[in-house]
């Protein structure tokens, strides 16, 4: 019998960051190769505390590290860091309560393209995105559409990982199909992109003109429709989490999903043996070159209501740096993959041939907008599910494609007139 406990041994029992660190048990060889780079001066501001707000996580680990490494900076640097952890689907309207008031957290970790909507109220973070760029060797391309201002080198947010959707799917049976077609943030947008792109369908064209009304759009409404009655009852109504339950209690056998299903059944002696009947895959990439996933990501903002701005650098780019970000990403097994290519060498992506696949997430060129400049409104109509309402209209055959395609266009263009 073994008697040594690895890191994936210690996340699989529960085992909290500070246990971790208490018994020697997180330390591992890192191939990591970090550039001898100059950090940037700044001085921290006297009396400095930060408050974060990010979304909850689906993997115990990756709280458990970002606190702990939170209580290393405050150790490190004396600055108090409270971090709350909430609701995805929580955390865009406090966000934008946050950027309406002009007051309440210094640094909220967001998704995806929020940097983008909330540009206004943020300060600039190029200078801690270039260090940490050229010393670890370049931000991956999700991460430069997410992080740079549009048609400019400036950062306005910091990416922090990102999150694929492939397929998950038991080898021994697929009889049914379990997709999000209900407003899910993560599920329910991710399944309406891919239905769209894999056509060659895009809600914008290379200018921003609104391109959703099209013949591909047509094709790829008129697949989900033929696809939907495969689908097990009730997607209409589902969250993020439905297909997972689903999935576990074994009522489907394939669905999208990120990393943390196959780990919840693999440390689970329950279901264990549905973890081993599991496999990866890349979404199919239909009429697309490649296989058009975007990965939801993790993108950090700093407002310009803080008044400790040099603290809050100070903390993003502490967060970010080996020591930190290493533990924090191995210890996500899959979960979130790295912005930043050299953490493509992190010992998470060696252990478990299953996972593989989700580290090159962020090397994605799709994106939430696609094909056109991320905005306030290419934002709004994320937010507001219209791709996946268009989606889940033609489904239910509460509209047909030429209709659904008709309102979901007028929709984006009241977005995009506003913006104006």
């Amino acid at each position: 019998m073994r008697n040594d406990i690895t890191r994936r041994d210690a996340l699989a029992l529960g085992l909290s960051a500070a246990t971790l660190a208490a018994t020697g048990a997180a330390a591992q060889t890192s191939n990591i190769r970090a550039a001898d780079v100059p950090a940037p001066k700044r001085d921290i501001e006297k009396g400095a505390s930060l408050r974060m707000l990010r979304p909850v996580r689906f993997v115990q680990a990756d709280e458990d590290v970002f606190r702990a490494n939170a209580a290393k900076f405050t150790k490190d640097t004396g600055v108090e860091v409270k971090v709350d952890f909430v609701g995805w689907e929580d955390i865009n309207q406090q966000t934008a309560v946050t950027s309406n008031s002009g007051a309440g957290p210094d640094i909220i970790i967001g998704f995806s393209d929020a940097p983008h909507i909330y540009i206004d109220k943020l300060i600039e973070l190029t200078d801690v995105a270039d260090y940490l760029g050229k010393r670890y060797g370049g931000w991956l391309p999700l991460a430069q559409r997410y992080g740079k201002k549009n048609k400019s080198e400036a950062w306005i947010g910091l990416p922090f990982g990102a999150t694929a959707g492939p397929l998950i799917y038991r080898k021994s049976v697929l009889q049914s199909v379990g997709f999000a077609l209900g407003n899910a943030k993560g599920d329910g947008n991710g399944f309406a992109n891919w239905a769209l792109w894999s056509h060659n369908a895009s809600l914008l064209d290379e200018e921003g003109n609104v391109t959703i009304n099209s013949k591909e759009t047509i094709a790829a409404l008129n697949w989900v429709k033929e696809l939907y009655p495969t689908f097990i009852a009730g997607t209409p109504s589902w969250n993020d989490v439905s297909n997972n339950r689903a999935y576990s209690s074994q009522e489907i056998s394939l669905t999208a999903n990120g990393v943390s299903l196959y780990f919840s059944l693999k440390n689970d002696p329950a279901t264990k043996a549905i973890a081993e009947d599991s496999e990866h895959q890349l979404l199919p990439k239909g009429l697309a070159k490649v296989s058009p996933m975007a990965g939801l990501t993790l993108n950090a903002m700093v407002f310009k209501h803080s008044p400790y701005p040099n603290a809050a650098k100070a903390f993003l780019q502490y967060m970010m740096e080996k020591d930190q970000y290493e533990p924090w990403l191995n210890a996500n097994s899959g979960y979130w993959s790295q912005p930043l290519a050299a953490y493509a060498e992190a010992a998470v992506w060696s252990q478990d041939p299953k996972v593989r696949l989700f580290k090159d997430t962020m090397n994605s060129t799709y994106y939430d907008g696609y094909k056109g400049p991320i905005s306030t409104a290419t934002g709004a109509v994320s937010a507001d599910y219209v791709l996946i309402q268009m989606c889940a209209s033609v489904a239910t055959g509460a509209a047909t494609p030429e209709a659904a395609a008709a309102e979901a266009e007028q929709r984006c263009k009241r977005y995009f007139r506003r913006q104006k």
